[in-house]
């Protein structure tokens, strides 16, 4: 029906064979659009639960593997070509795709157990690598300590010697045997641990063994990957020294609890090499081990960047990943399978369903199309119900990519009800020029509408890396054309103002002095005598910098909001008067909307037409627009009526005889015309709709009609109810109508907003830096353009956008929507295999 309206809807049920469901509800899904409703919702029998599970599986497969390639360098899915696989998805079978992601499954686990091993061995030769290192330095300055107090002798006199043997170990006083004994005292166990655990490390060793061990550690720059989260760690070498009592071949306490301290942690330990030549021997076979390993995981990295790449490759010309197809692939057949979980029956499976009026054609073709490719073999049938259901039928509108942001604004709101005025269709343009009222700028319009230019122009590189600025690319363009709309109208150019044509008032004298006020004169005919007209377009440039301009700005820009919101606002009331009609509500039409119109137009309209009257006729002296009004509403005379006093009494009295007219007859009418027909319960004594205790056959959709209706019962009518629900709406109109009119004026106080502000930017850098004398206005005036550039992308461009938009944004939702629009529809979700998938792929 397009966009006033949303499309008509029409509800039956479709049977399928349940041999060929998959196939005819796989088309469905592909070439029509159909909501299926859930006819299991109260057994939750799910019939083909058992190809869900299957499917889980497959999808979580397919995360892993997702996963694993994060980690391959280079690895990129090809994506966002949904298209492209609809076309070749039937070249995908279930149990095909299965067995593919099992094997391949399999196979990365492989991978991923002897990566972990081959690291594992890796970093155990590289942590032992490592350890023996440690050794070797620290015997190496042992021997370099020790070797200058052996061989040195004294060269000569008594105090030599004495300061020689002073300086001796007092190890060297012992010989042969007795050294021996006393060094094979002591022990040393060294492993690798974690950076961040050594404190901890050594401060459970101190308090264990009541500080009878020496820790040592000697930092490992070089990170190593943990085998089991891929991750770099960082580790240390530590050296535990403590002296060690061995009986025979048993260790002592003391090395049992340094042992146990060690595994708690969870710390590699390796062998102390015995002498310096046995580490150096060790170190050297080492290095031969890390190379080696190293050397097996580049070749088995390798081999997985292979196996890796087929995943990656994609499925064909203009196509996705087939690892990104596979995904998708499971993504439809699982909605697929979901949707058949909704049918009852066993061999022909049925459902209740809705579909657009247009689509009725198309599905009967497929219904048509799939009994002759069956061979003979029963096929799908739709069965229209004859009589609609009571429930609601949802909400389905059609939008292209130019009015999906408006609608989505709307929806945003509320969906609306079935068959009601969409606001959509006004707010395309009421939208985008309510923002130009209160942004209005050529110069920052103009800003504005290059960057919907470009987003429309780059809409296909954007669409997945900036979706935001993607979606809203048609509404940025149209706000930035009525930015600049409004400027012309407001002649601001960066709160400059431009002569694009000869002004209408005198010059100011060459000759006047400086500081001295001049008063200019109209060149134009103010009294409408024939002679030469006012500025042709826009605000005349000659109001710019005059001395009364914010005074004159102030009282036509107030007036201009007024009228605006208004017109807004009657436009609701007719939108509510088109839907009583569409509707055929007499009640509606004349109880609500006649007394709502006679309301409004009878206060706010005579003030518009007071307003655009003492603009185009000339009066000697004109009234005060605001004087009248508050004359007219508390009823007294008007010292200066513009049309007298006896119309405006007239105009509220009968303003105020609307409000009963709104409050009263509709209740009283509703409930004398329940009266006269009394609800027929939906279930008799013998518990068949309306029949009694007897039987009627019931044709296969009319069963379906009937459990449908069962489960929605008819609310029951009260007075008292009807009667409160009139009594706020009639309150809310009529307070609402005069708190919304005031609420347009945030439109004049936008505009003061935007315009000062751009004023007070420009005179504070770029006026500031042109006043400074010659030849520092030069440079002056280059850097205070990078802080108006600054100033005016950073608060006018950022911040007051966004504050217009959320402003237009609530007088649509509030002021123009609450006089027509009920909001409590609910949208029309088909299955829909393209829908479906472009909405994972964004997700």
């Amino acid at each position: 029906m397009g966009l006033l309206r949303s499309e008509p809807m029409k509800h039956g049920t479709l049977v399928v064979p349940v041999e060929r469901a998959r196939e005819f509800i796989d088309l469905i899904g592909k070439h029509t659009k159909m909501q299926f409703e859930d006819m299991n919702a109260r057994d939750m029998h799910r019939p083909y639960k058992k190809y869900i599970q299957r499917i889980d599986e497959m999808e979580r497969i397919i995360r892993f593997l997702l996963e694993e390639l994060t980690r391959v360098p280079g690895a990129a899915v090809v994506k966002n070509n949904v298209d492209a696989f609809l076309d070749q998805s039937d070249s995908y079978k279930l149990d095909e795709v299965e067995s593919e992601l099992l094997k391949i499954y399999k196979e990365f686990i492989q991978f991923k157990e002897n990566n972990a091993k081959l690291q594992e061995r890796r970093n155990a030769a590289l942590e032992e690598c490592y350890v023996v290192q440690t050794a070797v330095a620290s015997m190496a300055q042992v021997s370099q300590a020790s070797q200058p107090s052996r061989h040195r002798a004294p060269t000569g006199g008594d105090e030599d010697e004495f300061e020689f043997e002073a300086s001796r170990s007092l190890l060297d006083e012992e010989r042969g045997t007795s050294r021996r004994t006393l060094e094979t005292m002591f022990s040393s166990i060294a492993g690798v641990i974690h950076q961040e655990e050594q404190d901890r490390f050594a401060r459970m060793l101190f308090r264990a063994t009541r500080g009878n061990t020496f820790t040592h550690f000697q930092q490992i720059f070089e990170p190593m990957q943990d085998p089991k989260t891929g991750r770099e760690v960082h580790k240390s070498v530590f050296v535990i020294y403590f002296q060690d009592h061995r009986l025979g071949g048993s260790a002592s306490a003391m090395s049992e609890k340094i042992n146990k301290i060690c595994s708690s942690f969870g710390v590699h330990t390796y062998r102390w090499p015995a002498s310096r030549a046995a580490a150096q021997e060790r170190q050297t076979s080492l290095k031969v081990q890390v190379e080696d390993q190293r050397r097996l995981l580049k070749a088995h990295e390798h081999f997985v960047h292979s196996e890796a790449a087929s995943l990656l490759e994609p499925a064909g010309r203009g196509r996705d990943s087939l690892i990104e197809e596979w995904r998708l692939f499971c993504v439809k057949e699982k909605a697929i399978y979901a949707t058949l979980n909704l049918f009852e029956g066993n061999m022909n499976l049925r459902a209740s369903c809705w579909y657009p009026a247009a689509e009725e054609d198309n599905i009967r073709a497929l219904c048509t199309q799939h009994f002759a490719s069956q061979r003979g073999h029963s096929s799908a049938v739709l069965m229209p119900h004859r009589s609609p259901p009571r429930k609601q039928p949802p909400t389905y509108i059609r939008v292209n990519e130019f009015t999906s942001i408006f609608q989505t604004l709307v929806d945003t709101y509320g969906l609306p009800r079935y068959q009601e005025a969409n606001p959509a269709l006004f707010t395309i343009v009421t939208f985008p020029f309510l923002f130009g009222v209160m942004y209005g700028d050529i110069g920052h319009g103009l800003m504005l509408l290059s960057v919907g230019i470009f987003a429309m122009v780059k809409q296909d590189e954007l669409k997945y890396s900036f979706p935001t600025l993607y979606t809203a690319r048609y509404i940025l363009t149209m706000m930035g054309i009525f930015a600049v709309y409004c400027g012309f109208l407001y002649n601001d150019f960066f709160s400059l103002g431009l002569t694009l044509f000869q002004s209408r008032w005198t010059e100011i004298p060459a000759d006047a002095p400086q500081h001295q006020v001049v008063t200019l004169q109209p060149k134009f005919d103010k009294e409408n005598q024939g002679g030469m007209g006012p500025y042709p377009f826009g605000l005349d440039p000659a109001w710019h910098g005059a001395q009364n301009e914010l005074v004159y700005l102030n009282s036509m820009k107030m007036k201009t909001s007024v009228v605006l919101g208004v017109v807004q606002m009657f436009v609701g009331l007719l939108l509510r008067f088109a839907n009583a009609l569409y509707e055929k509500n007499r009640v509606d039409f004349w109880c609500e909307c006649v007394p709502m119109l006679v309301f409004m137009l009878g206060f706010f309209g005579f003030m518009d037409y007071m307003i655009l009257y003492k603009w185009v006729t000339p009066m000697p002296n004109p009234p005060s627009i605001i004087n009248s009004m508050i004359a007219m509403a508390m009823w007294t005379e008007d010292p200066n009526p513009m049309f007298g006093n006896e119309l405006p009494k007239l105009l509220m009295g009968t303003c105020m005889l609307a409000v009963p007219c709104m409050l009263i007859p509709k209740p009283v009418i509703l409930h004398m015309r329940h009266k006269a027909n009394p609800p027929i319960h939906c279930m008799g004594p013998g518990g068949l709709r309306g029949f009694g205790s007897g039987h009627l056959p019931l044709s296969q959709d009319e069963e379906s009609l009937v459990s449908q209706e069962e489960e929605e019962e008819e609310e029951e009518f009260d007075i008292t109810e009807c009667v409160i629900h009139q009594v706020i709406e009639t309150i809310e109109y009529v307070l609402g109508t005069v708190s919304h009119t005031a609420s347009y004026l945030r439109l004049w106080a936008l505009s003061l907003a935007h315009q000062q502000l751009s004023l007070v930017f420009f005179g504070m850098t770029l006026l500031t830096g042109m006043g400074a004398p010659f030849p520092l206005n030069i440079l002056a005036t280059y850097v205070a353009f990078y802080f108006w550039f600054a100033s005016t992308v950073g608060i006018l461009l950022g911040m007051d956008v966004m504050e217009c938009f959320l402003h237009t944004l609530r007088l649509h939702w509030v002021e123009f929507q609450s006089k027509f629009y009920k909001a409590d529809g609910y949208a029309f979700t088909p299955f829909c295999h393209r829908d479906l998938l472009r909405k994972e792929t964004d997700d």
